[in-house]
């Protein structure tokens, strides 16, 4: 599984969560900047660029609630395996 996979490498949902906000903000500079050159060049195709980069966001952000899911799943079963303290002499 490639949640799986990713958490064991020590990506998290709040990595996820962060490169989904920056391929916002690279959406927007990249058609900027794109913009401005191909008015210089005579070629029309900033929007594609920008929509290109924009469309990554919300593939992070699904990975992110997946993680994010993961990792509720991992600590729920970390806490039903885990025996207290005050009961381990029984």
């Amino acid at each position: 599984m490639i949640v799986e996979m990713l958490h064991r490498k020590g990506l998290r949902s709040e990595h996820m969560y962060t490169a989904g906000f920056a391929s916002i903000g690279l959406s927007v500079l990249t058609w900027i900047g794109s913009n401005r050159y191909e008015a210089f060049a005579g070629v029309d195709r900033a929007d594609r660029w920008g929509i290109f980069v924009g469309e990554w966001a919300p593939t992070f952000f699904g990975l992110g609630l997946a993680l994010a899911q993961y990792e509720r799943a991992d600590d729920e079963e970390v806490r039903r395996t885990k025996v207290p303290d005050d009961l381990s002499h029984i």
